[in-house]
């Protein structure tokens, strides 16, 4: 939310698994959340994409793909275009594009891919207006970061590439919008990379297969989430100014777990996405070699009494 508030519209995001508040930030409601884990009809992605794989074209929130880094390269295509743009508008036009950035999410353990040295080396080499943001929370899964690097994390290879960096407090709301804030006034005022390392603690597990307890003690664990959770430091921050107490957080709680319940049944009861749509969205005109396959599913469901619409 720190990093998503110190955007705008116009920036593009190209994020990971752990970006969703970003995309809530920008309007994507409950429902639309909901519809894209059950691949109903309403699921933007029309049931293509594995769940949590959000995208929204008219938020600039591009989708989420599962192989680690890919989105990294791409993010720097996206800011390449987004300058040109830019440049194209201004020298043409009395009413110019409004600037934008691309920002690529990721995590410590993706940047031991190669599409992170490409990326990095392609943006500072071609100078594109965009932000690497890296939250370093500690494990790529199970592998904690003493096993992953043995520089001082991910900033420190900033220079190497020509970029300016940055580390941050990633547990401080405020001190990562101001630094993503800068960072973005950096990239658009000298048409170049920043990075950003926000540093953070997972302390759940890595996903609902994973038991983090094999790999790491309970008391480290334990350790940050009463010294650094950034949901208590809020709340604390809000009940010392008096603009909200425990009673208000318990509300909210409790009226935003009765939406998501309510989302979730609306997005389950909802009907799959119409067969036509698995041939549609990659050419404008559906050619030849499409139809007939569409034409044999259709007869192979009919001889074999499937019922799909």
């Amino acid at each position: 939310i720190g990093s998503a508030s110190a955007l705008r519209p116009q920036d593009h995001v190209f994020a990971q698994y752990r970006e969703a508040g970003i995309l809530m930030w920008r309007g994507f409601t409950l429902e639309q959340f909901c519809n894209q884990c059950f691949s109903n009809d309403l699921d933007l992605g029309r049931g293509r994409q594995m769940p949590v794989h959000y995208g929204c074209r008219a938020l600039n929130y591009h989708t989420i793909s599962s192989p680690l880094g890919t989105q990294l390269t791409q993010a720097v295509g996206a800011a390449y275009k987004l300058k040109l743009d830019y440049m194209a508008s201004s020298s043409s036009s009395d009413n110019p594009k409004e600037a934008a950035i691309a920002i690529a999410y990721f995590g410590e353990g993706a940047a031991s891919t190669i599409d992170f040295h490409s990326a990095c080396n392609f943006a500072s080499t071609i100078q594109t207006p965009m932000i690497f943001f890296c939250r370093n929370n500690g494990y790529a899964i199970s592998t904690p970061t003493n096993d992953q690097y043995a520089g001082d994390g991910i900033v420190s290879r900033a220079p190497g590439y020509g970029m300016a960096g940055i580390r941050v407090d990633g547990n401080d709301l405020f001190a990562v919008h101001a630094a993503v804030r800068e960072a973005r006034n950096y990239a658009l005022e000298t048409s170049s990379p920043v990075m950003i390392e926000a540093m953070t603690y997972r302390q759940g597990h890595h996903s609902t297969s994973d038991d983090s307890s094999r790999y790491r003690d309970g008391e480290e664990v334990r350790l940050a989430t009463d010294v650094s959770d950034p949901i208590v430091r809020l709340d604390r921050f809000l009940e010392r100014y008096g603009w909200m107490n425990e009673t208000d957080v318990a509300s909210v709680e409790d009226e935003e777990r009765l939406a998501v319940l309510k989302a979730m049944e609306g997005a389950e009861s909802r009907p799959d996405p119409s067969l036509s749509t698995m041939f549609e969205d990659v050419y404008w005109e559906k050619p030849p070699h499409l139809v007939r396959q569409e034409a044999g599913l259709r007869d192979h469901l009919r001889r074999h009494g499937v019922s799909f619409q």
